[in-house]
């Protein structure tokens, strides 16, 4: 492992811990005594993802992260939040135990996701996914959230934040 301060190749494992999708491992360079943290996941046969027109591409955690990152833009989300969203839609790909997975699946499983966590991100992830062609689907998907799931929700909570007002997120917030 090179060295980011030296560049040199010698060091030495310090400390090595599992997490999630892999191990994390102190190291220390030999040479100026340097000390980094390097992960490794464990690489898994690739899963092929079925687009709508028929395509098959390879799996790629990068851009399903940079989808979720764009849909959380300018959001009270941590980048941990959204790496623990990415975690477990790719666990949840891999328990199916098939070779390929519909795009359309990777999707919803995403929206299952944010749904619940941030209705702004939810819409914008839908908005590109579902692919509106107008603003009355649009209207729909957001008029759906509106609406509780069913008549146990109904006035059972005010609305956290009123038509007008402004809400100021600070780090103690979320």
């Amino acid at each position: 492992m090179q060295c980011p301060q030296c560049a040199n190749y010698d060091s030495k494992v310090v400390d090595s811990r599992g997490v999630s999708a892999g191990i994390r491992r102190r190291r220390e360079c030999l040479q100026c005594g340097f000390r980094f943290t390097t992960y490794e996941r464990i690489q898994t046969n690739g899963i092929q993802v079925i687009k709508k027109d028929g395509r098959r591409e390879e799996f790629d955690r990068d851009k399903l992260t940079a989808g979720l990152r764009k849909a959380c833009t300018k959001r009270p989300i941590h980048e941990e939040t959204i790496q623990q969203i990415v975690d477990d839609i790719e666990q949840s790909i891999h328990e199916m135990g098939k070779m390929e997975a519909p795009g359309s699946v990777i999707g919803e499983l995403v929206m299952e996701a944010l749904e619940p966590l941030d209705r702004v991100a939810y819409i914008r992830f839908a908005s590109v996914y579902r692919d509106f062609a107008d603003i009355e689907t649009f209207k729909k998907e957001v008029d759906a959230l509106i609406q509780p799931k069913d008549a146990d929700h109904i006035s059972a909570k005010p609305p956290l934040i009123s038509i007008g007002e402004s809400v100021d997120y600070k780090e103690a917030d979320y």
